[in-house]
């Protein structure tokens, strides 16, 4: 299906996109404009935010504001640009975050762990506060959290990012519940999508590792961005709180 294809089921929506210069985040803001939202996307560079405005219509559709997400000042500032500009926000998407660390959790950098919470957790939940604080429970809207089958199930090697996402995951749940009935929060579970921040868990063994799904293959943003839509859209008007995998059918094997 291409874009011109798509059904404009979020005609008039302004959107905040996070982590969204590239890859998931890129590809979930480039539905949403293709579905008829008006798209914020924020990263931490100017020069590749430029160019993904570009990649998606320009200023008509889209806006870019860097900084980085677990920034409460770098928050504000996208808020009051985006209303400035589109008008208040219906969605938010907190696709943002960062895994620097890989090995045994009895090993694991203490300091590495509190910036991993901070990034992918804290910092999503302060977007979901300041988004409410301006107005999002009031008009109503929607929110989509980008977890990961990590936080379903052990994934050795990245345990704590998986503990992280698995926090995501019911903070989702509880934010659903306290922001009923008038804003939906609900999240999605990837497993390996093809991306720069992924690269590590396939690279050089892309064959071997799809392998491992019954779909035969890897992600693609596209498949995330699909679900995304879904969920922010009234076609989910009755879901939240939910975790939606998607992994090409890998829980079905037991693996991550």
């Amino acid at each position: 299906m291409t874009a011109a294809t798509h059904a404009r089921r979020l005609e008039g929506r302004t959107a905040i996109v996070t982590g969204a210069s590239r890859g998931i985040g890129l590809g979930i803001a480039e539905r949403l404009v293709a579905e008829g939202a008006r798209v914020c996307i924020t990263a931490r560079k100017q020069d590749a935010l430029d160019s993904a405005v570009e990649s998606l219509g320009g200023a008509d559709v889209a806006m870019a504001v860097a900084g980085r997400a677990d920034d409460p000042a770098h928050q504000d500032e996208v808020l009051a640009a985006v209303a400035e500009r589109f008008g208040p926000v219906d969605l938010l998407v907190n696709n943002t975050g960062i895994n620097p660390a890989y090995g045994r959790l009895v090993d694991l950098d203490l300091d590495a762990a509190r910036k991993i919470v901070e990034v992918n957790c804290i910092a999503a939940l302060s977007w979901i506060q300041k988004a409410v604080a301006g107005g999002l429970e009031e008009r109503g809207g929607a929110i989509v959290n980008v977890s990961s089958v990590a936080g379903v199930r052990p994934a050795p090697g990245i345990g704590f990012y998986g503990a992280s996402k698995a926090m995501l995951t019911h903070l989702t749940e509880e934010l659903a519940v306290e922001l009923g009935p008038t804003v939906r929060v609900n999240a999605v579970a990837p497993a390996v999508v093809k991306t720069q921040f992924a690269t590590a868990l396939y690279e050089g063994r892309e064959e071997k590792v799809a392998a491992g799904y019954p779909l035969g293959r890897l992600g693609v943003p596209e498949d995330i961005a699909g679900v995304v839509a879904f969920l922010l859209s009234d076609d989910a008007a009755w879901m939240t709180g939910q975790l939606v995998v998607v992994d090409g059918g890998l829980l079905l094997k037991g693996g991550v």
